[in-house]
């Protein structure tokens, strides 16, 4: 099971994987520019910069190269690229301190829908 989260007003968007047992197998974390719903479907604004966090309290950062490419080829601007930096540190300082809450939440957005599509 995937459960995506799209904070509003953050700038990252979350894919909670689970498997069979409802144990997560990872939380992968976009930085974004925006968030939003169009039509009553969610977006994110990608900005490149990925994080992946385990639940053996591993955290990777992917896609650094995209980001620096995004800026050289002009898809993004300065300000942009330095968001991405920004909120990426951010986080990840978050997840170091265990005060990242949308990981625990994603838990009990997992229930919440279970018991809703029962």
């Amino acid at each position: 099971m995937w459960l995506q989260q799209f904070p509003d007003c953050k700038h990252f968007a979350v894919t909670t994987t689970f498997d069979d047992n409802g144990n997560v197998k990872q939380w992968y974390i976009d930085i974004a520019w925006t968030n939003g719903v169009e039509e009553g479907i969610p977006y994110v604004d990608d900005l490149y910069l990925d994080i992946v966090h385990l639940p053996s309290g591993e955290t990777f950062m992917l896609d650094e190269d995209e980001l620096k490419d995004a800026l050289l080829n002009n898809e993004i601007n300065h300000g942009m690229y330095d968001l991405a930096r920004e909120e990426s540190n951010r986080i990840q300082e978050q997840i170091k301190k265990n005060s990242f809450s949308i990981l625990s939440l994603s838990y009990e957005h997992m229930e919440y829908l279970k018991r809703r599509l029962v």
